[in-house]
């Protein structure tokens, strides 16, 4: 080999080397983008649904047979308490009262008679004008009339409850439905099928459910919130908003074990009638203000096949850690986290694709909002 080669080998084997250890080296961090975590007032609301209820409703029954002679309203008025509904055939019912009407005269005039008499047999047997027998036998007569008295009484009493009765009335003030009978139509005391019904519709119950688990981790809640009445909004059918807030007034004692739900029960006011009996609405339950909350973006928090939620957190030396999370209700497009994250964990929200946990990063700040907007973009 000629002497003028060699010091061109020695730079070629130099060089390789340099070039050996520039591709072991490290590459450089990841850039991420990261949330920074912090302590807010978070507004807890339930959204659950439910049908609405009439706070009250009266089914209109005939207490007494016979054939309905006339029926007295319209269908779908408003009608008063005792404002009467149907007319039965009355005439076996006058009958029945005239009779015991004419029995309780002759029983009070046999009260006159033999009272009478008794009275005039008291006073002859001092002098002995009648026996003592017959004394006491015209007082127990006498008696016995006034008992007698008393029992016609009571049968006319029976006999005119019956003869009201053939006039059907409503027993509450509301709104009176369509009517299940027609004149001429025979009816009973004993019959299953109601002529009508009235609901009053000034103020309405909208039953929820909520499971039990549910009602449990709101009651625990509670002990951190602020608001002593929960206040209900409602979404009709068609989507629009209920203009009057109503408020939960009770909660269902027991667990329905077939569902394991749990009904509570909420109070509207109806001035203008909007809410009918029986519509599916979803209800919006303002249940308090949790202080200090920790909301996370929802981008930053993913789930495995059990539904197990996971958070990758940038630690004080740009490491990336995985952390298990609870989340509770979500708040737009973040989560309450309820165990797992504190206020000052930098959640990563953009990047993750790139890094896998222990990687070192480089930590970029992202505004949640923006972070937000990127995750309903992708989403859609």
């Amino acid at each position: 080999m000629p002497s003028r080669l060699l010091p061109l080998l020695i730079i070629l084997g130099l060089s390789g080397c340099d070039n050996s250890q520039t591709a072991q080296q490290s590459p450089p961090p990841v850039d991420v983008g990261v949330v920074t975590l912090k302590t807010q007032s978070f507004n807890l609301v339930s959204e659950l649904t439910g049908r609405t209820t009439a706070t009250l409703t009266a089914d209109v029954r005939p207490q007494v047979g016979g054939l309905i002679q006339k029926r007295l309203f319209t269908e779908g008025e408003t009608v008063k308490a005792g404002q009467a509904l149907y007319q039965i055939d009355p005439s076996s019912y006058k009958a029945t009262y005239d009779q015991a009407a004419a029995a309780l005269k002759s029983a009070k005039a046999l009260v006159i008679s033999d009272c009478q008499k008794a009275k005039r047999y008291a006073v002859l047997v001092k002098e002995q004008g009648v026996s003592q027998q017959d004394a006491e036998d015209a007082q127990s007569a006498c008696a016995e009339d006034r008992a007698s008295v008393d029992e016609k009484a009571a049968a006319l009493e029976t006999a005119k409850i019956n003869l009201d009765w053939t006039r059907v009335t409503s027993p509450i003030a509301g709104r009176i439905g369509i009517s299940s009978v027609t004149p001429g139509a025979l009816v009973s005391a004993a019959q299953d099928t109601a002529l009508a019904t009235v609901r009053n519709l000034d103020s309405m119950f909208v039953d929820l459910t909520r499971s039990s688990a549910d009602l449990l981790a709101l009651r625990k809640r509670a002990l951190a919130t602020n608001s002593d009445t929960l206040s209900v909004t409602l979404t009709l059918e068609d989507g629009s908003v209920y203009p009057v807030k109503g408020r939960l007034e009770l909660t269902e004692v027991a667990v329905d074990e077939a569902t394991g739900s749990v009904t509570l029960r909420a109070v509207f006011p109806n001035p203008k009638h909007v809410l009918l009996p029986g519509m599916f609405i979803r209800a919006d339950v303002d249940e308090g203000v949790v202080e200090n909350a920790i909301l996370a973006p929802q981008q930053g928090i993913t789930r495995d096949a059990k539904g197990d939620a996971t958070a990758l957190v940038v630690t004080a030396d740009n490491k990336v850690e995985q952390r298990d999370v609870i989340t509770g209700d979500a708040s737009g497009t973040n989560w309450l986290i309820l165990k797992g994250l504190q206020a000052g964990d930098r959640v990563l929200v953009e990047g993750s694709d790139k890094v896998a946990t222990g990687d070192t990063v480089k930590p970029v700040e992202v505004n949640n909002d923006a972070a937000a907007t990127q995750s309903t973009e992708g989403a859609a």
